[in-house]
């Protein structure tokens, strides 16, 4: 049966860990691997970290920029030497393989994010390989995803993948980190993420000194991963063919199991490609009529509005803690909602002086965190 899977490596993983310098017997088995995958029926997406650590190594930095300039033009060193090693490898295998650069912009706009999952899906169609990484050279701070585990969550959201493969430099996550605590326990299998914190599992806020993520940057990235409905394993980037036997259902790494219910492809860009503009804080009654009932949130359960926005941004809904219990698009701008907050929607109209909107976020538009 033919699955579309993701799959993202780590930096961790392509470098070798004391001089960064690229890990090629590691990515020659990579590119084995997602060939095998590809020859068996499979479409594959390959998201790769690694352009500034190549740059950082043609350069001959010793490590890490910390601008954002001075990272973007290294980034564009270690691109194109980057795409170039895997094309390589890739065409010794007769596979080809096709280069998409994102930035955060491309899954905030509607539009561009229909036309990214229409590149993705005709690439796929070509039986083509897409090599996914941020395009660093043009990205800004405040529209950066962060981390590729983010960005490869977003993809496997965006093209609705049966498959999120986050290749690290450990076998599995742990109840601590195995490299410093050798009581730490192996977990198998998470239903639901939030068991973590019942589990008392301490997870790391940095990878290596040559990648952005840790463990908790991959956690956040299931997150993502199940609510779109994207079955998500963590296994060892050095152990790439362990995919084919994980698709075969031996239990390797952790695995994730997605949500019973996933998000349709709107909401999915809601809860994923949009980036909260600001914050409105709900009375209670609002807050059980939007969880329990799946109602639409009017003006008169709202308390506070924070941030500047316009009508169709996306926003948070919050509780009197402050605490996120959706987000949704709303169809006021906030200084509109300054002046209706709490009102009646058949008082709106005499407020505003025109005709508005009866809800502020209707339910279409709106998804429970």
């Amino acid at each position: 049966m033919s699955q579309t899977i993701v799959v993202k490596i780590g930096t961790s993983s392509l470098t070798q860990p004391d001089t960064g310098y690229l890990a090629l017997a590691t990515i020659a088995q990579v590119v084995d691997s997602l060939s095998r995958l590809r020859k068996l029926g499979h479409q594959v997406i390959l998201v790769s970290s690694g352009a500034v650590g190549v740059g950082c190594m043609r350069l001959g930095l010793t490590e890490r920029p910390r601008t954002i300039s001075m990272k973007q033009a290294v980034a564009a060193v270690g691109q194109g030497r980057l795409i170039r090693t895997y094309d390589d490898l890739f065409t010794a295998l007769q596979q080809p393989i096709a280069q998409v650069l994102l930035t955060r912009s491309d899954l905030v706009q509607r539009s561009r994010y229909v036309n990214a999952y229409r590149t993705f899906r005709q690439l796929l169609k070509l039986g083509v390989i897409p090599i996914v990484n941020e395009n660093d050279t043009l990205a800004v701070e405040e529209l950066k995803f962060g981390d590729n585990d983010t960005l490869s969550a977003l993809v496997a959201s965006l093209i609705g993948a049966d498959w999120l493969f986050l290749l690290t430099d450990v076998d599995r996550l742990y109840s601590a980190d195995p490299r410093y605590d050798p009581n730490a326990r192996p977990i198998a299998l998470v239903n639901q993420i939030d068991e973590l914190e019942a589990l008392h599992v301490e997870v790391g806020d940095r990878g290596t000194n040559w990648g952005t993520g840790g463990m908790v940057t991959k956690i956040s990235a299931a997150r993502i991963a199940t609510t779109a409905g994207v079955r998500t394993v963590i296994t060892e980037g050095r152990s790439p063919q362990n995919i084919e036997k994980i698709l075969q259902g031996e239990a390797i790494g952790t695995l994730f199991e997605p949500q019973p219910q996933p998000f349709n492809a709107r909401k999915r860009w809601i809860a994923h490609g949009l980036l909260p503009a600001g914050k409105l804080y709900l009375d209670s009654g609002a807050v059980n009529a939007i969880r329990q009932a799946g109602k639409s949130l009017l003006a008169a359960g709202i308390k506070e509005v924070e941030g500047e926005f316009q009508s169709q941004d996306a926003v948070q809904l919050c509780d009197s803690r402050g605490q996120e219990i959706a987000r949704g698009i709303v169809n006021y701008s906030s200084v509109e909602l300054q002046k209706i907050r709490g009102c009646r929607s058949e008082d709106i109209p005499s407020i505003l002086g025109y005709e508005g909107a009866e809800t502020v976020v209707h339910r279409d538009n709106l998804v429970l965190s």
